[in-house]
């Protein structure tokens, strides 16, 4: 965000705005009942609109060339406070008259106002495409029963009454998407932006570097556990990619990895950011709200595949520092290990807080809030950590920022829903999506693959997410899969886009901090994180990976085999077998196909790739063994 942008008054305005929408949050969640505060759902939900949505309108300019904030930017502002603060005082009325149906003509006026300014807020946070994408969508139900395809027909609205609708229902701006922000996201959210700006980013970051910058390769292997934990704070890719591989970047250059690949790691390692627990993209949060379960259900079921992930970006770039002969990183720039333990503990005290609050507490929301407070707490005592005014004044704007930003996309994208439902389609895609498929699931697996590929292209991974939960997941889980495993497929497939042509964001990004070639930094991360095109079909057709979701030797046994299936994909792709050097061609295909074998449902299938792997592994290391047996026999004589 460009600070130039605003002056003193209106960051004043944003902050005080953020400050009242965190405090209707807390009260909300903690039952609090402050100034005898104890509003319906409905109406906290809508309040909680009016405290961030205007509010991007000051932060976000109209146009990247926009340095300062315009007269239209103040009556946007204006007229969308107004506007929600309206209709969220008549939120008993709209209740109890039905407003979402009948309403009288101020609020109708104000409805379709919203839905304009909405659209308009989400183009200048979520992009074009996106912005036009849920327009479209959110005009469909104008049209759905004139559709020529019948699966697209539905039931049509007038105007004024999916305006209407669209505002003042729980199914549409506000519907389940929205309200994981108002329960749930925003907690974990400040959470983020707190430990971020205290120095938590640089404390994981050196805590990586202490432990792995001393092996070979060791610039690489910080890039990629210091993007997972930081991708695990902030759940966004491409600020994970900007913000660690500016460190990182240039010291895996200056320990000879190339431009491209350095660029392709750090992509790679920031794309993880979003499926990383305990805190996730935002779309996981949604996924619980989705499902109905807890959120820590997804974070513990999202944890193995989230291994493998970086696990298998671990495997490649340690096979090419080992072909490459790269050393690590010298002892002058490497941290000590306990200092640096020392120093920052209360992160890791705060992150375990956290956890052990969502699991325990009957408000999962409340549990951000303790670790947040614990670590504000924590770092005003300690003289080397305690914050001056301007620096709590700079993390109260980056929350208003983060918060504004997820605040309008997840409201935006209610769009989508709404259309979908009030016009019954979303059911009739999904039951026509299982009858076009036969019933097949691996069928429906790549078409659900393709599409949040391509779409991934244009929107956000929330709104991937929410148009797929409505019409794939359905579909998938009609066919006999997991329910938790068929919304990770989608997540997972959601974020790919990050790192592959033609949009690759992620790689992008880090390709220009590189000075490397965008298209080759990115073809370069689909290898280092083709494993991600794998893991979303193994969680469906093995859902025991997902922990808690199966039997516990199942679950044992089936990380083990995929460990295994991931590193020797991995080595495959690198060409480079540890404890068996530089593999030739024919050696990789075969690894590759073993690989491959182990995430299949099947125990001869496994049994035969597991074949491969040993035989390929005792033909590399065959002169080896061999000058073992002779040692062996010639002590024994």
């Amino acid at each position: 965000m460009k600070t130039e942008r605003l002056n003193l008054f209106w960051k004043i305005v944003i902050i005080a705005s953020t400050v009242i929408g965190i405090l209707l949050s807390v009260n909300m969640l903690f039952y609090l009942n402050l100034f005898g505060i104890n509003p319906m759902e409905n109406i906290y939900l809508i309040f909680l609109l009016a405290c961030f949505m205007p509010i991007s309108f000051l932060i976000f300019p109209a146009r990247k060339t926009h340095t300062s904030v315009k007269w239209f930017d103040i009556v946007f502002f204006a007229v969308s406070l107004i506007s929600i603060v309206y209709i969220g005082a008549q939120g008993e009325r709209i209740i109890l008259e039905g407003w979402d149906w009948v309403a009288p003509t101020i609020p109708t006026v104000l409805s379709i106002l919203l839905w304009i300014l909405l659209i308009e807020a989400l183009r200048r946070t979520g992009g074009l495409v996106l912005s036009l994408v849920v327009l479209v969508i959110s005009l469909y139900p104008l049209v759905a029963s004139g559709m020529p395809l019948a699966i697209l027909q539905g039931q049509s609205y007038d105007f004024l009454t999916l305006a209407r609708n669209h505002i003042m229902s729980a199914n549409s701006v506000f519907g389940i998407a929205y309200k994981t922000i108002g329960s749930l996201l925003l907690g974990f959210l400040i959470f983020g932006v707190v430990i971020t700006r205290t120095g938590g980013g640089d404390f994981f970051f050196n805590l990586a570097l202490s432990l792995f910058g001393r092996t070979r390769g060791g610039s690489a292997k910080v890039a990629v556990i210091g993007s997972a934990f930081f991708g695990m704070l902030s759940g966004s890719a491409v600020s994970n990619a900007v913000t660690i591989g500016s460190m990182t970047i240039p010291a895996m250059k200056k320990t000879g990895y190339k431009s491209h690949y350095a660029a392709a790691i750090e992509a790679t390692a920031s794309a993880g950011g979003s499926i990383t627990p305990p805190i996730m993209g935002s779309a996981a949060f949604i996924m619980a709200a989705f499902l109905g379960v807890p959120y820590y259900v997804i974070a513990l079921a999202a944890v193995v595949p989230a291994f493998l992930y970086f696990f298998g970006l671990f495997v490649q770039i340690d096979g090419y520092a080992a072909r490459n002969n790269l050393k690590g990183l010298p002892e002058s720039e490497i941290p000590s290990f306990w200092k640096t333990l020392k120093d920052g503990w209360h992160y890791i005290l705060a992150i375990t807080m956290m956890i052990g609050f969502l699991g325990i507490l009957n408000s999962e929301g409340q549990a951000p809030y303790y670790g947040t407070l614990a670590l504000i707490i924590i770092t005003m005592i300690k003289k080397e950590t305690r914050m001056n005014f301007k620096q709590l004044f700079d993390m109260l704007m980056d929350i208003a920022k983060v918060l504004a930003d997820i605040v309008v996309i997840i409201a935006g994208v209610g769009f989508i829903v709404g259309a979908l439902s009030a016009t019954g389609v979303s059911f009739s895609l999904s039951r026509e999506l299982v009858a076009a498929a036969g019933d097949s699931t691996l069928l429906i697996l790549l078409g659900g693959a393709i599409t949040c590929f391509v779409l991934g292209m244009g929107m956000t991974v929330s709104a991937v997410y929410v148009f797929l939960a409505v019409i794939m997941a359905p579909a998938l889980i009609a066919v006999g899969i997991d329910p938790v495993a068929a919304h990770l497929f989608v997540i997972y497939w959601a974020t790919v886009s990050y790192i592959t042509p033609p949009v690759a964001l992620a790689a992008f990004a880090t390709a220009s901090i590189a000075g490397a070639s965008p298209m080759k930094t990115s073809f370069q991360a689909m290898q280092l994180g083709s494993v991600k095109f794998i893991i979303p079909f193994f969680m469906v057709y093995n859902p025991a990976i997902l922990i808690g979701r199966g039997d516990p030797v199942d679950t044992i046994i089936d990380i083990v085999v995929a460990i295994i299936g991931i590193a020797m994909v991995a080595v495959a792709l690198e060409g480079y077998l540890f404890w068996g050097g530089v593999l030739n061609v024919v050696e990789r295909i075969l690894l590759f196909a073993a690989g491959l074998c182990l995430f299949f449902p099947n125990t001869y299938v496994v049994i035969g790739g597991m074949a491969v792997i040993l035989f390929v592994y005792l033909y590399k290391n065959r002169t080896k063994l061999l000058l073992s047996v002779n040692k062996g026999e010639k002590q024994g004589v």
